[in-house]
Protein backbone atom coordinates (compact mmCIF):
# COMPACT_ATOMS: atom_id res chain seq x y z
CA UNK A 1 0.00 0.00 0.00
CA UNK A 2 1.29 3.51 -0.98
CA UNK A 3 1.80 6.09 1.49
CA UNK A 4 -0.85 7.74 -0.51
CA UNK A 5 -3.21 5.40 0.28
CA UNK A 6 -2.46 5.22 3.54
CA UNK A 7 -2.76 9.43 3.61
CA UNK A 8 -6.17 9.51 2.59
CA UNK A 9 -5.68 10.54 -1.01
CA UNK A 10 -7.25 7.64 -2.41
CA UNK A 11 -11.06 7.26 -2.32
CA UNK A 12 -13.45 5.09 -0.92
CA UNK A 13 -15.23 5.14 2.33
CA UNK A 14 -12.07 3.64 4.42
CA UNK A 15 -10.15 6.48 3.85
CA UNK A 16 -9.53 9.65 5.60
CA UNK A 17 -11.95 12.85 3.89
CA UNK A 18 -9.22 14.82 1.57
CA UNK A 19 -9.90 18.41 1.91
CA UNK A 20 -10.10 21.34 -1.03
CA UNK A 21 -6.77 21.91 -0.39
CA UNK A 22 -5.43 18.45 -0.54
CA UNK A 23 -6.52 17.36 -3.85
CA UNK A 24 -5.30 21.39 -5.19
CA UNK A 25 -1.81 20.20 -3.34
CA UNK A 26 -1.11 16.64 -4.24
CA UNK A 27 -1.11 17.82 -8.04
CA UNK A 28 1.80 20.00 -7.13
CA UNK A 29 4.13 17.78 -4.94
CA UNK A 30 6.27 16.73 -7.85
CA UNK A 31 6.63 19.79 -9.75
CA UNK A 32 8.04 21.21 -6.21
CA UNK A 33 9.89 18.63 -5.25
CA UNK A 34 8.29 17.99 -2.26
CA UNK A 35 7.36 14.33 -0.61
CA UNK A 36 3.83 13.56 0.46
CA UNK A 37 5.21 13.65 4.40
CA UNK A 38 6.57 17.28 3.98
CA UNK A 39 3.27 18.41 2.34
CA UNK A 40 1.72 16.87 5.05
CA UNK A 41 4.03 18.62 7.89
CA UNK A 42 3.83 22.03 5.77
CA UNK A 43 -0.03 21.87 5.91
CA UNK A 44 -0.09 21.18 9.28
CA UNK A 45 2.49 23.86 10.34
CA UNK A 46 -0.08 25.85 8.33
CA UNK A 47 -3.13 25.02 9.97
CA UNK A 48 -1.79 25.25 13.48
CA UNK A 49 -1.03 21.60 14.33
CA UNK A 50 2.06 19.59 15.68
CA UNK A 51 4.37 18.28 13.52
CA UNK A 52 6.62 16.97 16.59
CA UNK A 53 8.07 13.87 16.77
CA UNK A 54 5.99 10.82 18.38
CA UNK A 55 6.74 9.62 21.95
CA UNK A 56 5.74 6.26 20.73
CA UNK A 57 6.66 3.46 17.84
CA UNK A 58 4.02 0.52 18.76
CA UNK A 59 1.40 0.09 21.41
CA UNK A 60 1.56 -3.49 23.54
CA UNK A 61 -2.28 -3.44 24.68
CA UNK A 62 -3.20 -6.09 27.57
CA UNK A 63 -6.73 -6.37 28.30
CA UNK A 64 -8.14 -8.63 31.12
CA UNK A 65 -11.95 -9.20 30.10
CA UNK A 66 -14.59 -9.45 32.25
CA UNK A 67 -13.51 -6.52 34.34
CA UNK A 68 -10.72 -6.64 36.99
CA UNK A 69 -11.28 -5.68 40.27
CA UNK A 70 -9.37 -2.26 41.15
CA UNK A 71 -9.92 -3.40 44.83
CA UNK A 72 -7.85 -6.64 44.12
CA UNK A 73 -5.15 -5.30 41.97
CA UNK A 74 -4.08 -1.23 41.88
CA UNK A 75 -6.45 0.21 44.42
CA UNK A 76 -6.50 -1.82 47.81
CA UNK A 77 -9.05 -0.14 50.66
CA UNK A 78 -7.35 -1.04 53.81
CA UNK A 79 -8.76 1.09 55.64
CA UNK A 80 -12.03 0.70 54.47
CA UNK A 81 -14.88 -1.81 56.27
CA UNK A 82 -14.44 -5.13 55.43
CA UNK A 83 -17.15 -5.82 53.25
CA UNK A 84 -15.61 -3.32 51.17
CA UNK A 85 -11.93 -3.91 51.97
CA UNK A 86 -11.91 -7.35 50.34
CA UNK A 87 -9.57 -10.49 51.04
CA UNK A 88 -6.72 -9.20 49.82
CA UNK A 89 -4.00 -7.39 52.08
CA UNK A 90 -2.23 -4.37 50.60
CA UNK A 91 1.75 -3.90 49.96
CA UNK A 92 4.08 -1.27 49.34
CA UNK A 93 5.71 -0.80 45.99
CA UNK A 94 8.66 0.84 44.94
CA UNK A 95 6.83 4.33 44.88
CA UNK A 96 6.51 5.62 48.50
CA UNK A 97 2.58 6.04 49.22
CA UNK A 98 1.30 3.71 46.38
CA UNK A 99 -0.08 0.25 47.47
CA UNK A 100 -0.94 -2.68 44.80
CA UNK A 101 -2.80 -6.10 46.03
CA UNK A 102 -0.56 -8.81 48.05
CA UNK A 103 -0.53 -10.72 44.70
CA UNK A 104 0.92 -8.72 42.70
CA UNK A 105 4.04 -8.32 44.10
CA UNK A 106 6.43 -8.06 40.92
CA UNK A 107 4.16 -5.47 39.53
CA UNK A 108 4.98 -3.60 43.04
CA UNK A 109 8.66 -3.70 42.42
CA UNK A 110 8.54 -2.06 38.99
CA UNK A 111 5.80 0.13 39.98
CA UNK A 112 8.39 3.08 39.68
CA UNK A 113 8.29 2.65 36.10
CA UNK A 114 4.62 2.83 35.55
CA UNK A 115 1.31 5.14 35.78
CA UNK A 116 -1.12 3.91 37.62
CA UNK A 117 -4.56 5.09 36.72
CA UNK A 118 -7.34 4.81 39.78
CA UNK A 119 -10.04 7.63 38.30
CA UNK A 120 -10.56 5.60 35.04
CA UNK A 121 -14.49 5.68 34.43
CA UNK A 122 -17.49 5.48 31.95
CA UNK A 123 -20.91 4.28 32.21
CA UNK A 124 -21.10 1.08 30.60
CA UNK A 125 -21.80 -1.92 33.20
CA UNK A 126 -22.72 -4.63 30.16
CA UNK A 127 -19.82 -6.61 28.86
CA UNK A 128 -19.98 -5.77 25.46
CA UNK A 129 -20.65 -2.50 25.61
CA UNK A 130 -17.78 -2.03 28.48
CA UNK A 131 -15.41 -3.71 26.19
CA UNK A 132 -16.60 -1.99 23.24
CA UNK A 133 -15.48 1.22 25.14
CA UNK A 134 -11.80 0.43 25.91
CA UNK A 135 -11.49 -1.06 22.52
CA UNK A 136 -12.45 2.00 20.73
CA UNK A 137 -13.17 4.97 22.69
CA UNK A 138 -15.85 5.32 21.70
CA UNK A 139 -19.91 4.51 23.40
CA UNK A 140 -21.63 1.85 21.27
CA UNK A 141 -24.04 2.97 18.72
CA UNK A 142 -26.83 0.93 16.78
CA UNK A 143 -26.07 2.55 13.83
CA UNK A 144 -22.29 2.73 13.22
CA UNK A 145 -19.18 -0.28 14.18
CA UNK A 146 -16.05 2.18 15.25
CA UNK A 147 -13.38 0.57 14.21
CA UNK A 148 -10.60 -0.74 17.11
CA UNK A 149 -7.72 1.56 17.80
CA UNK A 150 -5.50 -0.60 16.88
CA UNK A 151 -7.69 -0.96 13.16
CA UNK A 152 -7.72 3.00 13.32
CA UNK A 153 -3.49 2.63 14.26
CA UNK A 154 -3.07 0.18 11.19
CA UNK A 155 -4.92 2.76 8.56
CA UNK A 156 -3.37 6.28 10.46
CA UNK A 157 0.45 4.50 9.83
CA UNK A 158 0.75 1.69 8.12
CA UNK A 159 3.25 -1.59 8.41
CA UNK A 160 6.52 -1.68 8.55
CA UNK A 161 8.40 -4.25 6.14
CA UNK A 162 6.69 -7.43 5.84
CA UNK A 163 4.89 -7.54 8.90
CA UNK A 164 1.52 -6.47 9.89
CA UNK A 165 0.43 -3.32 11.92
CA UNK A 166 -2.16 -4.72 14.10
CA UNK A 167 -1.78 -8.40 15.45
CA UNK A 168 -4.17 -10.06 18.13
CA UNK A 169 -2.78 -12.75 20.52
CA UNK A 170 -4.07 -15.56 20.13
CA UNK A 171 -6.84 -13.82 17.97
CA UNK A 172 -9.55 -11.27 17.88
CA UNK A 173 -11.15 -11.62 20.96
CA UNK A 174 -14.08 -9.77 19.80
CA UNK A 175 -15.94 -7.92 17.39
CA UNK A 176 -14.71 -4.49 18.63
CA UNK A 177 -11.10 -5.16 18.12
CA UNK A 178 -12.09 -5.14 14.24
CA UNK A 179 -11.73 -2.74 11.41
CA UNK A 180 -15.50 -1.32 11.74
CA UNK A 181 -16.44 1.09 9.38
CA UNK A 182 -13.04 0.76 8.17
CA UNK A 183 -12.10 -1.63 5.55
CA UNK A 184 -11.35 -5.17 6.46
CA UNK A 185 -7.54 -4.93 5.49
CA UNK A 186 -6.88 -2.42 9.20
CA UNK A 187 -8.39 -5.77 10.33
CA UNK A 188 -5.84 -7.53 13.22
CA UNK A 189 -3.85 -10.41 12.27
CA UNK A 190 -4.83 -13.48 13.83
CA UNK A 191 -2.06 -16.16 15.31
CA UNK A 192 -4.93 -19.03 15.01
CA UNK A 193 -3.21 -20.57 18.23
CA UNK A 194 -2.13 -19.70 22.00
CA UNK A 195 1.68 -19.24 22.42
CA UNK A 196 1.79 -21.30 25.24
CA UNK A 197 0.78 -24.14 23.59
CA UNK A 198 3.34 -27.02 22.82
CA UNK A 199 3.16 -27.22 19.33
CA UNK A 200 2.22 -23.56 19.01
CA UNK A 201 2.56 -22.30 14.91
CA UNK A 202 1.37 -19.33 14.14
CA UNK A 203 -1.63 -20.43 11.01
CA UNK A 204 -0.43 -19.95 7.16
CA UNK A 205 2.83 -18.71 7.88
CA UNK A 206 4.99 -21.73 6.93
CA UNK A 207 4.66 -23.08 3.67
CA UNK A 208 2.90 -26.43 3.82
CA UNK A 209 5.82 -29.46 3.73
CA UNK A 210 4.83 -30.91 -0.02
CA UNK A 211 4.94 -26.94 -1.56
CA UNK A 212 8.65 -25.55 -2.35
CA UNK A 213 9.15 -21.75 -3.16
CA UNK A 214 9.23 -21.76 -6.96
CA UNK A 215 5.35 -24.05 -6.36
CA UNK A 216 4.72 -21.13 -4.00
CA UNK A 217 5.69 -18.60 -7.02
CA UNK A 218 3.76 -20.36 -9.47
CA UNK A 219 0.42 -20.41 -7.31
CA UNK A 220 1.02 -16.56 -6.45
CA UNK A 221 0.99 -15.81 -10.25
CA UNK A 222 -2.15 -17.70 -11.14
CA UNK A 223 -3.92 -16.19 -7.87
CA UNK A 224 -3.04 -12.82 -9.52
CA UNK A 225 -4.29 -13.97 -12.67
CA UNK A 226 -7.62 -15.04 -11.34
CA UNK A 227 -8.04 -11.85 -9.21
CA UNK A 228 -7.41 -9.75 -11.93
CA UNK A 229 -10.58 -11.34 -13.75
CA UNK A 230 -12.61 -11.01 -10.91
CA UNK A 231 -11.50 -7.52 -10.43
CA UNK A 232 -12.43 -6.86 -13.90
CA UNK A 233 -16.13 -7.87 -13.22
CA UNK A 234 -16.68 -6.69 -9.72
CA UNK A 235 -15.29 -3.73 -7.66
CA UNK A 236 -15.60 -4.11 -3.49
CA UNK A 237 -14.23 -3.51 -0.29
CA UNK A 238 -14.33 -7.45 0.14
CA UNK A 239 -11.84 -8.03 -2.91
CA UNK A 240 -9.59 -5.29 -1.86
CA UNK A 241 -9.65 -6.83 1.49
CA UNK A 242 -8.69 -10.28 0.28
CA UNK A 243 -6.17 -8.72 -2.43
CA UNK A 244 -4.71 -6.79 0.32
CA UNK A 245 -4.51 -10.11 2.66
CA UNK A 246 -2.98 -12.17 -0.12
CA UNK A 247 0.05 -9.71 -0.74
CA UNK A 248 0.73 -9.36 3.42
CA UNK A 249 0.31 -13.41 3.41
CA UNK A 250 2.68 -13.87 0.42
CA UNK A 251 4.89 -11.31 2.05
CA UNK A 252 5.22 -12.43 5.46
CA UNK A 253 5.76 -16.39 4.36
CA UNK A 254 8.64 -14.99 1.59
CA UNK A 255 9.71 -13.30 4.41
CA UNK A 256 12.60 -14.47 6.69
CA UNK A 257 12.51 -11.03 9.57
CA UNK A 258 8.32 -12.19 9.66
CA UNK A 259 8.84 -15.27 10.50
CA UNK A 260 11.49 -15.06 12.80
CA UNK A 261 9.62 -12.28 14.85
CA UNK A 262 6.66 -15.25 15.53
CA UNK A 263 9.51 -17.75 16.19
CA UNK A 264 8.70 -17.54 19.95
CA UNK A 265 10.74 -20.72 20.14
CA UNK A 266 14.08 -19.05 19.60
CA UNK A 267 14.10 -17.17 23.30
CA UNK A 268 15.94 -18.23 26.03
CA UNK A 269 14.76 -20.89 28.22
CA UNK A 270 15.23 -18.97 31.08
CA UNK A 271 13.64 -16.11 29.67
CA UNK A 272 10.49 -17.68 28.60
CA UNK A 273 10.32 -19.24 32.41
CA UNK A 274 10.94 -15.62 33.68
CA UNK A 275 7.58 -14.24 32.12
CA UNK A 276 5.79 -17.66 32.61
CA UNK A 277 5.41 -21.07 31.06
CA UNK A 278 1.04 -20.34 31.04
CA UNK A 279 -1.26 -17.62 28.80
CA UNK A 280 -0.58 -14.61 30.56
CA UNK A 281 3.73 -15.33 30.11
CA UNK A 282 4.19 -16.39 26.90
CA UNK A 283 1.82 -13.86 25.43
CA UNK A 284 3.50 -10.93 26.64
CA UNK A 285 7.18 -12.45 25.69
CA UNK A 286 5.39 -12.78 22.45
CA UNK A 287 4.01 -9.40 22.39
CA UNK A 288 7.85 -8.11 23.18
CA UNK A 289 9.19 -9.98 20.27
CA UNK A 290 6.67 -8.48 17.65
CA UNK A 291 6.95 -4.98 18.70
CA UNK A 292 11.08 -5.43 18.84
CA UNK A 293 10.42 -6.63 14.93
CA UNK A 294 8.27 -3.75 14.20
CA UNK A 295 4.50 -4.32 14.40
CA UNK A 296 3.01 -1.26 15.08
CA UNK A 297 -0.17 -2.21 17.50
CA UNK A 298 -0.40 -5.44 19.61
CA UNK A 299 -3.30 -6.34 21.42
CA UNK A 300 -3.36 -9.30 23.68
CA UNK A 301 -5.92 -10.80 26.21
CA UNK A 302 -5.47 -12.81 29.42
CA UNK A 303 -7.35 -14.21 31.90
CA UNK A 304 -11.30 -14.00 32.47
CA UNK A 305 -12.11 -11.52 35.57
CA UNK A 306 -15.53 -11.47 36.14
CA UNK A 307 -15.66 -12.66 39.70
CA UNK A 308 -19.29 -12.56 40.88
CA UNK A 309 -18.22 -15.24 43.66
CA UNK A 310 -15.62 -15.86 45.36
CA UNK A 311 -13.33 -13.71 44.20
CA UNK A 312 -10.36 -14.35 47.20
CA UNK A 313 -9.72 -17.79 45.56
CA UNK A 314 -10.41 -17.04 42.03
CA UNK A 315 -8.70 -14.09 41.17
CA UNK A 316 -5.24 -15.44 43.33
CA UNK A 317 -4.15 -17.59 40.65
CA UNK A 318 -4.68 -15.30 37.69
CA UNK A 319 -3.34 -12.07 39.28
CA UNK A 320 0.25 -13.79 40.34
CA UNK A 321 0.05 -15.42 36.73
CA UNK A 322 -0.27 -11.58 35.37
CA UNK A 323 1.80 -9.78 37.90
CA UNK A 324 5.43 -12.50 36.76
CA UNK A 325 4.45 -11.73 33.05
CA UNK A 326 3.78 -7.79 33.27
CA UNK A 327 6.58 -7.16 35.69
CA UNK A 328 8.82 -9.20 33.03
CA UNK A 329 7.63 -7.30 30.42
CA UNK A 330 8.41 -3.87 31.56
CA UNK A 331 11.86 -5.47 32.89
CA UNK A 332 12.62 -6.68 29.49
CA UNK A 333 11.33 -3.77 27.43
CA UNK A 334 13.80 -1.62 29.83
CA UNK A 335 16.89 -3.61 29.22
CA UNK A 336 16.31 -4.04 25.81
CA UNK A 337 15.76 -0.13 25.76
CA UNK A 338 12.43 -0.35 23.60
CA UNK A 339 9.95 0.94 26.65
CA UNK A 340 10.60 4.35 26.34
CA UNK A 341 9.39 3.69 22.72
CA UNK A 342 6.95 1.28 23.66
CA UNK A 343 3.40 2.27 25.17
CA UNK A 344 1.98 -0.91 26.96
CA UNK A 345 -1.44 -0.64 28.47
CA UNK A 346 -3.48 -2.59 31.27
CA UNK A 347 -6.93 -2.32 30.58
CA UNK A 348 -9.96 -4.32 31.11
CA UNK A 349 -13.80 -3.44 31.05
CA UNK A 350 -15.29 -2.06 34.09
CA UNK A 351 -14.67 -2.45 37.68
CA UNK A 352 -17.00 -4.40 40.42
CA UNK A 353 -18.92 -3.28 43.15
CA UNK A 354 -17.14 -1.55 45.98
CA UNK A 355 -19.52 -3.52 48.19
CA UNK A 356 -18.69 -7.52 48.41
CA UNK A 357 -21.49 -9.88 47.56
CA UNK A 358 -23.00 -12.18 49.41
CA UNK A 359 -21.90 -14.57 47.57
CA UNK A 360 -17.92 -13.53 48.21
CA UNK A 361 -17.82 -11.45 45.11
CA UNK A 362 -18.35 -8.71 43.38
CA UNK A 363 -20.34 -7.01 40.47
CA UNK A 364 -20.18 -4.93 37.52
CA UNK A 365 -19.26 -1.49 38.07
CA UNK A 366 -18.31 0.83 35.79
CA UNK A 367 -18.13 4.21 37.83
CA UNK A 368 -14.61 3.85 38.64
CA UNK A 369 -11.81 1.26 38.33
CA UNK A 370 -8.27 0.86 37.18
CA UNK A 371 -6.13 0.70 34.94
CA UNK A 372 -2.15 1.20 33.90
CA UNK A 373 0.13 2.44 31.84
CA UNK A 374 3.88 2.66 30.72
CA UNK A 375 6.71 3.43 28.39
CA UNK A 376 5.96 5.45 24.98
CA UNK A 377 6.65 8.89 27.03
CA UNK A 378 4.35 8.53 29.57
CA UNK A 379 5.75 9.38 33.48
CA UNK A 380 6.96 6.59 35.51
CA UNK A 381 5.88 6.19 39.00
CA UNK A 382 3.07 8.29 38.74
CA UNK A 383 -0.46 7.43 40.13
CA UNK A 384 -3.26 9.13 38.62
CA UNK A 385 -6.37 10.37 39.75
CA UNK A 386 -7.87 8.18 43.08
CA UNK A 387 -10.81 6.87 43.74
CA UNK A 388 -12.92 8.03 47.33
CA UNK A 389 -12.71 6.08 50.37
CA UNK A 390 -14.90 2.99 48.96
CA UNK A 391 -13.94 2.76 45.66
CA UNK A 392 -17.73 3.59 44.64
CA UNK A 393 -16.44 6.94 42.22
CA UNK A 394 -13.88 8.91 41.22
CA UNK A 395 -12.88 11.61 43.49
CA UNK A 396 -9.83 13.57 42.12
CA UNK A 397 -8.97 13.65 38.05
CA UNK A 398 -11.34 10.98 36.42
CA UNK A 399 -10.20 9.72 33.31
CA UNK A 400 -12.69 8.97 30.38
CA UNK A 401 -12.21 6.48 27.51
CA UNK A 402 -12.09 9.35 25.15
CA UNK A 403 -9.03 11.05 26.83
CA UNK A 404 -7.60 7.82 26.92
CA UNK A 405 -7.96 7.14 23.59
CA UNK A 406 -7.14 10.76 22.37
CA UNK A 407 -3.92 10.21 24.84
CA UNK A 408 -2.69 6.91 23.06
CA UNK A 409 -3.05 8.27 19.48
CA UNK A 410 -1.28 11.80 20.32
CA UNK A 411 2.09 9.67 21.69
CA UNK A 412 1.94 7.86 18.75
CA UNK A 413 1.58 10.69 16.44
CA UNK A 414 -1.86 10.37 15.29
CA UNK A 415 -4.15 13.59 15.45
CA UNK A 416 -7.48 12.09 17.42
CA UNK A 417 -9.68 15.05 15.60
CA UNK A 418 -8.78 13.94 12.09
CA UNK A 419 -11.56 13.01 10.06
CA UNK A 420 -12.34 9.47 9.00
CA UNK A 421 -15.13 8.84 6.68
CA UNK A 422 -17.82 6.19 7.64
CA UNK A 423 -20.27 4.78 5.09
CA UNK A 424 -22.70 7.45 3.89
CA UNK A 425 -19.83 9.69 3.27
CA UNK A 426 -20.21 10.99 6.57
CA UNK A 427 -17.26 12.30 8.73
CA UNK A 428 -16.27 10.90 12.05
CA UNK A 429 -13.74 12.15 14.02
CA UNK A 430 -11.24 9.09 14.96
CA UNK A 431 -11.96 10.20 18.89
CA UNK A 432 -14.95 12.55 20.01
CA UNK A 433 -14.21 15.26 22.46
CA UNK A 434 -11.24 13.78 24.25
CA UNK A 435 -8.59 15.27 25.00
CA UNK A 436 -4.88 14.35 25.68
CA UNK A 437 -3.99 14.28 29.54
CA UNK A 438 -0.76 16.23 29.78
CA UNK A 439 -0.24 15.18 33.32
CA UNK A 440 0.16 11.38 32.42
CA UNK A 441 2.94 12.36 29.91
CA UNK A 442 6.29 12.70 30.87
CA UNK A 443 8.04 16.53 31.01
CA UNK A 444 10.03 16.30 27.73
CA UNK A 445 14.13 17.88 28.79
Amino acid sequence: MSDATRGGFCGGPEHVRPSRREFLYVGLVGGLGLTLPQLLERQALAEGGSTAAPAADSVIHIFLPGGLAAQESFDPKPYAPLEYRGPYRAIDTSVPGLRFSQHLPKSAAIADRITVVRSMTHGEAAHERGTHNMFTGYRPSPALQYPSVGSVVAHELGGRGELPPYVCIPGQPNPYAGSGYLSKRFGPFSLGSDPAADDFRVRDLALPDSVDHARFERRQRMLAAVDAHFRALEESDALDAMDDFYQRAYAMISSQKAREAFHLAAEPEALRAAYGKNAAGQRMLLARRLVEAGVRFVSLVYGSWDHHANIGESAAGPLRAFDQAYAALIEDLDQRGLLDRTLVLVTTEFGRTPRVNRDGGRDHWPRVFSIALAGGGVQRGLAYGTSDATASGPDEDPLTVEDLAATVYHQLGISSERELVAPGDRPIEIVKDGRVVDALLARKA
